[in-house]
């Protein structure tokens, strides 16, 4: 697929204009104190997963509504001390899987939370564990239309407040410091990334590739691919409910999330990606920051000849350096434990 977005130098520059709802800030303020009543840890049990160099437990916490969120929180074995935390989101259609899966950041030095996506997990990987018991709303059958024509119904309400309170649970967690958690995702999982560096105002550091839910207009005139694809699909049947939908897209609105976010940033967006157009990456980027009165340290990445990939394990190794000097590794031992 060649690049199909705007020309690169044109990217760099681009700063489109978003609607906000009038009480966009309101609305999250609202979803997330509700959901904040409850003490966020439900469980912390240890779990096996066949490394001798990682120690891994199962985490429960309260996300939504106090629904119980599931997680994989894992650490190096053998060390004590506070850690920095990175907190993982997952793509979409994906679980959380099994442990021993993702182990980069563990590896690295981090306490690693990897969230579970609610009411996902049967698309791709190894799934996952934790039901969405709000999804009966009326949308479409997958995730990115569930709910649509409410914003207070839409799935997306839902995880977006999950992965606010999985950087409550981490900070809640033994050997974390509290002071210095990341939030890192790619593709769906850096759209909620975003969102919680917009929402969390004391974040450390968030790491983003190809993220969904930036520029969402924009892309569902570019793009018929999933998850885009699947909102189209649903307006393509629901008729006369463009304008329910598009007030709804506007909560969830990734740009919205950047332009109040203070987080020191990292951002990697591949050029032929038709899954996530670029666009929404740079416009996320170049107003990252902008309502908050600071001017946040950010850089972003562009791979001319990827597409949703991004630059994949040479993006990841840019994270690694980039995420050891913004927040500095913890002890790492070399023995297990």
């Amino acid at each position: 697929m060649p690049a199909f977005d705007l020309p690169t130098r044109e990217l760099e520059r681009y700063r489109p204009e978003v609607q906000e709802p009038p009480d966009f800030d309101g609305f999250w303020r609202d979803t997330l104190k509700e959901a904040a009543q409850a003490d966020v840890l439900v469980s912390v049990r240890p779990a096996e997963s066949g490394l001798r160099l990682t120690r891994t437990w199962d985490v429960t916490f309260r996300g939504f509504a106090g629904d119980p969120v599931r997680g994989w929180y894992s650490r190096p074995a053998g060390v004590g001390e506070p850690l920095p935390a990175v907190v993982e989101y997952a793509g979409y259609g994906r679980g959380r899987g099994l442990p021993h899966e993702r182990l980069t950041w563990v590896n690295a030095g981090y306490a690693h939370l990897l969230m579970d996506n609610r009411g996902q997990g049967d698309q791709y990987g190894n799934g996952g564990a934790t039901p969405d018991p709000h999804a009966s709303a009326p949308g479409g059958p997958g995730p990115a239309a569930r709910g649509l024509p409410d914003p207070r119904d839409y799935h997306y309400r839902r995880l977006i407040t999950d992965a606010v309170r999985a950087v409550a649970a981490v900070r809640a967690l033994p050997g974390v410091d509290a002071s210095r958690v990341a939030a890192v995702g790619n593709s769906q999982g850096g759209g909620l990334a975003l969102a919680v560096a917009g929402l969390v105002p004391d974040l450390a550091a968030v790491l983003v590739t190809a993220p969904f839910l930036c520029g969402i207009r924009r892309a569902l005139e570019l793009t018929d691919a999933s998850p885009y694809g699947e909102i189209s699909a649903y307006l393509s049947v629901h008729r006369g409910l463009e304008e329910a939908a598009y007030r709804t897209l506007a909560y969830m609105e990734g740009v919205s999330f950047a332009r109040r976010a203070a987080a020191p940033a990292h951002f990697g967006v591949g050029l032929r990606d038709t899954v996530c157009p670029p666009s929404g990456a740079y416009a996320a980027f170049n107003r990252y920051g902008e309502l908050t009165g600071v001017d946040p340290r950010k850089e972003i990445h562009a791979y001319p000849y990827n597409g949703h990939e991004g630059g994949d394990a040479v993006q990841v190794r840019r994270q690694l350096d980039w995420l050891a000097e913004a927040l500095g590794p913890g002890p790492v031992s070399s023995q297990p434990g």
